[in-house]
């Protein structure tokens, strides 16, 4: 283990972590009830890790209103959605799901690697929560990467994400050495800060360990952090969502109206399912 130095330039403070709550394989860091309505637009997160393939580990389900993004640290996941994408992502590919309106999906590990990674919830503007849904898949060599970070929404020091997000939004996947420091520094708008450590632990104003959530305090300074072993953890930042959360039970909006728009297109799909043999 690398020895730390006593004292780091001055960053962001911790003003939560959380360990969240362990469903079987899947351990709920954010819920938009919870965290999400302290960190919005990033309101949902779970860190999985799944055994070898089987059947399907999430089952069909729906969204409204939010977009979802998948970071595959190992192993490999199959996926379709009603909006006809179906394929396999591979270790480190990312998965970006604009459900909009309403959308279908389901996900099953692959092969006899260890199936391990995030999904974040990313509550969309009001032009976006009722817009058509749109999908897209990155192999690990598509992901632009400045530094240690993988840029997979937005842009850092001039490399940007191909995933078209809204704009305001920062999601990065970051690989630390034992002893290496890093200094993230968010756009002048990004007052939301928070990282989720899977591996390693990782010092800044205080210490970080593996299964982690923290959340900084509200502000524009920069985040300095060093790793005390070799580490991996996602972090996000943003301008903060400006709307009150609506939600569903899988959806989440900007308003009652919109929810009840996107809950109509769900149970329309859900229809065309259960008449096809998917849904039972």
């Amino acid at each position: 283990m690398s020895s730390l130095p006593k004292i780091l330039p001055a960053g962001r403070e911790i003003v939560l972590r959380t360990r969240g709550r362990r469903h079987g394989p899947i351990i709920r860091l954010v819920s938009p009830g919870d965290v999400g309505e302290l960190i919005k637009p990033f309101v949902f997160l779970d860190l999985f890790d799944l055994a070898e393939a089987g059947g399907p580990v999430f089952g069909w389900h729906p969204h409204s209103g939010i977009a979802t993004v998948t970071v595959l640290q190992s192993g490999s996941l199959g996926y379709e959605e009603t909006t006809g994408a179906k394929g396999i992502l591979s270790k480190d590919g990312v998965e970006w799901m604009r459900a909009g309106r309403g959308v279908w999906h389901t996900g099953n590990p692959c092969g006899r690697e260890r199936t391990r990674g995030f999904q974040l919830w990313l509550a969309l503007p009001e032009d976006l929560e009722n817009a058509a849904n749109h999908s897209r898949y990155l192999s690990a060599a598509e992901v632009p990467s400045s530094g240690p970070a993988r840029v997979i929404v937005g842009a850092v020091d001039g490399v940007r994400s191909p995933v078209p997000a809204p704009m305001g939004i920062n999601y990065l996947d970051v690989r630390l050495s034992a002893g290496q420091a890093w200094t993230y520094q968010p756009p002048p708008d990004h007052e939301v800060l928070w990282l989720a450590l899977s591996e390693g632990a990782i010092r800044g104003s205080e210490m970080v360990e593996p299964g982690e959530l923290v959340v900084f305090e509200e502000s524009n300074e920069a985040l300095v952090i060093e790793a005390a072993t070799a580490s991996r953890f996602v972090l996000g930042s943003a301008r903060k969502h400006p709307h009150q959360l609506v939600l569903g039970n899988y959806s989440v909006h900007t308003s009652s109206a919109a929810l009840a728009a996107g809950e109509a297109e769900i149970q329309r799909i859900g229809q065309q399912l259960l008449a096809a043999g998917i849904l039972k």
